[in-house]
């Protein structure tokens, strides 16, 4: 069973730690069952919040982990889930490889750039020995025809993966996890910048700053001119309506609505 969600604006948000997490990626691997995953930030849940699609999306994962110290901050706030670590996008990609490396469940990278998986699988593959690598296919950085989708499922099918590892951004990945989950049957775990980090080419803010809610803000500091829109403007906008939510000013109980058509994301 996945864990319970919680109405965090709009967002079902799972009350869940790396430990239920994993538990529940790999048992669906062993059991050729789909499962959608993903680990939101602030920035996730605000794209839920700023477009009723997208809400509707997230709100159909099965699992939608607190990434950020701020979302996992709410559940606790407005649902006493007494949670007492987030669950970091590359953290819960470490856990997940671990586990699948140890019982032999082969996994599958799909997005960023060619030299990014090539960096990524070298470094998983020495920190990880039994890791078996089914394949791995970057991003086309455009939207796909729909012959291009079906042939890329099926490649991933094709190649033997139990778990597949999405790295194409927030809200890219999660349009793509919804989208390809019920063409590959498989658990598909949306990590964000998880491919960058663990191939070394993207710094992680140090412990000290990521405990205390302040990622955004060496994220800021490396990225300015990409990230300054998203953590600007978003950060106060989900403070003020978290503000509301938990006030009882603003209910947020709209799931959102059904895509009009398919975004093909690739």
């Amino acid at each position: 069973m996945t864990a319970p969600k919680r109405n965090v604006l709009g967002v079902g948000v799972s009350v869940v730690d790396y430990g239920g997490a994993t538990d529940a990626v790999i048992e669906a691997a062993e059991r050729r069952r789909p499962l959608k995953v993903t680990a939101l930030a602030v920035h996730g849940v605000m794209t839920g919040v700023l477009d009723r699609e997208q809400r509707w999306r997230l709100n159909g994962f099965d699992i939608v982990a607190p990434d950020g110290q701020p979302v996992r901050w709410a559940l606790n706030l407005l649902h006493g889930a007494k949670l007492r670590d987030r669950v970091y996008g590359p953290e819960l990609t470490l856990a997940i490889a671990a586990e699948a490396a140890r019982r032999a469940l082969p996994v599958y990278f799909y997005g960023s750039r060619p030299e990014v998986l090539e960096r990524l699988v070298e470094r998983l593959s020495a920190r990880f020995p039994g890791l078996v690598v089914a394949g791995q296919r970057p991003s086309l950085f455009r939207r796909s025809t729909s012959a291009e989708k079906l042939a890329i499922a099926s490649e991933i099918r094709s190649s033997g993966a139990s778990i597949v590892f999405v790295g194409l951004g927030c809200p890219r990945q999660e349009v793509w996890t919804h989208e390809y989950a019920p063409l590959l049957s498989l658990p598909v775990v949306a990590v964000g910048a998880a491919f960058d980090f663990h191939a070394g080419l993207l710094p992680q803010a140090p412990p000290a700053l990521q405990r205390r809610g302040l990622e955004w803000l060496y994220r800021l500091f490396c990225e300015p001119r990409r990230l300054w829109r998203r953590y600007i403007l978003l950060n106060p906008a989900f403070v003020t309506l978290l503000a509301a939510q938990a006030a009882g000013l603003r209910s947020f109980r709209h799931r959102g609505v059904p895509p009009a058509s398919p975004l093909n994301f690739a």
